[in-house]
């Protein structure tokens, strides 16, 4: 799983505040987030038991498409 906040419709709005990134990444502005497939189910487990926010991230491309 790849999350670039660049490449996110949602970037610079309130959506961030509750964004799985924001929540437990505390990453240098303009660089991607990686997960390796097992850190990825990991986050899923956690969003799943409501211990950390849902991904808010929409590709741009996708949103325009709307």
């Amino acid at each position: 799983m790849r999350i670039d906040c660049q490449d996110c419709a949602m970037q610079h709005t309130t959506a961030c505040d509750d964004c799985i990134v924001t929540a437990l990444l505390d990453r240098p502005t303009g660089e991607a987030v990686v997960l390796d497939l097992e850190e990825a189910r990991a986050v899923r487990a956690l969003q799943r038991a409501g211990l950390a926010p849902r991904n808010r991230f929409l590709p741009i491309e996708r949103a325009v498409h709307r």
